[in-house]
């Protein structure tokens, strides 16, 4: 399942339906602009709670999900720990991907 998610956030960085980094992000959640946030497992402590409450205000779905490392290398961008996805289509077909995986299905947020 990593490997297409992986390759729905390289689609989505492609066709500019991603937004990445903290500051970027933040701006776009707080526009409602995108469709899911997803915040890398080591992330800090703070990151986390700060993307986590700022979705959770907005009723936006997000999910704590990976390592900056490898969701970093699928986009083709260096130290990123935080990505929204901005279509709704992709933003779908990643959270179906992700409730497939048992590890990560209890981490799923804002639906």
């Amino acid at each position: 399942m990593k490997s297409k998610i992986n390759s729905f956030l390289g689609l989505a960085q492609r066709s500019g339906n991603l937004v990445t980094g903290e500051d970027t992000t933040e701006r776009s959640i707080k526009k409602n602009d995108i469709r899911l946030a997803i915040i890398a497992e080591n992330a800090s402590d703070n990151t986390k709670k700060k993307f986590i409450n700022m979705c959770k205000y907005r009723d936006m779905p997000y999910v704590v999900y990976g390592n900056k490392e490898d969701l970093s290398q699928a986009i083709g961008k260096h130290n990123r720990t935080v990505y929204g996805v901005k279509d709704k289509g992709l933003a779908d077909h990643i959270i179906s991907f992700i409730k497939q995986e048992d590890n990560v299905s209890n981490n799923l947020g804002g639906e």
